[in-house]
């Protein structure tokens, strides 16, 4: 028989209505001096990429990020952030509440019944600080907190790597006054770790950052976090080893993921083009000073 998991600390459940969401315009492809669009769904996701119930396609539309939702997994396909670092505003966390959606059926968003587990964190997708900026800057960072833009990740799992990368690209956006885009989301596997008989744990994240560098070229550089090793055996918690952060080829997100990301491929620097044969494909980021821009 099946245990139940463990309470973890409350936090508050809330939906708001469809007007909450009025005006907000989401990811803006244009955001940077040269067009991002976001990343396709390949046919079979397509098949699988959650409805807005007013038939409006399947893009979650939030303030300065959006999302495309899965609805076999109830997680994220993607998420995408525009962070405009001269404009980027210190706004405070005020309370520990979570959103479902209105927008798309409840059933599609995973809830607060997978995060009772003390051991599971309620990982944001679209960092609450990045979409803070410009007038909407408390709004933006209040709605990064719905179901839509988390994914559970062991609480575990040592931070310092790939916090520390969120850092240096958040922190770099502000010193240099630079505009970045950012697309984060779960690799979903059919294999993932099965939780409580019906959730699937995703074992490893990505994340693509794209940029203008001085010399008004596009730079895409592309990152892959594993918590494999800590949600083996998710219902005995067992398991427990260390996870890395590694840069590696937008392409190899593309396989992982079997998103369409062909807009950046090209500009990545660990392309094969990109660098001197004798450098490595696979970056492993114990020191962000290993990272390649």
């Amino acid at each position: 028989m099946e245990e139940s998991a463990p309470e973890a600390s409350p936090f508050e459940v809330l939906q708001l209505g469809p007007d909450w969401y009025a005006g907000c315009q989401g990811y803006d492809p244009c955001f940077l001096a040269q067009p991002v669009d976001l990343p396709t769904l390949a046919a079979e996701q397509q098949a699988d990429a959650a409805p807005l119930l007013d038939g409006s396609g399947h893009e979650l539309k939030y303030t300065h990020f959006s999302v495309v939702m899965s609805r076999s997994r109830q997680l994220a396909f993607f998420t995408a952030v525009n962070i405009d670092g001269q404009h980027l505003v210190d706004e405070k966390r005020s309370k520990d509440a979570w959103y479902f959606d209105p927008r798309i059926e409840r059933n599609y968003q995973m809830g607060p019944e997978v995060y009772k587990h003390p051991k599971l964190d309620r990982g944001h997708l679209v960092r609450r600080l990045d979409p803070v900026w410009g007038a909407d800057a408390k709004l933006a960072g209040e709605q990064t907190f719905h179901f839509t833009n988390c994914s559970p990740q062991h609480s575990a799992l040592n931070q310092q790597t790939w916090l520390g990368l969120e850092d240096y690209i958040l922190e770099n956006s502000r010193a240099h006054e630079v505009k970045v885009t950012v697309f984060t989301g779960p690799v979903l596997r059919d294999n993932d770790e099965l939780y409580l008989g019906k959730y699937r744990i995703p074992a490893e994240f990505w994340k693509v950052v794209a940029l203008v560098k001085e010399d008004g070229q596009l730079s895409a550089t592309a990152y892959i976090q594993s918590q494999r090793d800590l949600i083996s055996d998710l219902e005995a918690w067992g398991g427990f080893g260390e996870y890395k952060t590694y840069q590696v080829p937008v392409a190899h997100i593309e396989q992982l993921t079997g998103l369409d990301l062909s807009g950046l491929r090209q500009h990545d620097p660990l392309a094969p083009q990109g660098l001197e044969s004798t450098a490595p494909q696979v970056l492993l980021l114990d020191n962000l000073e290993n990272l390649i821009l």
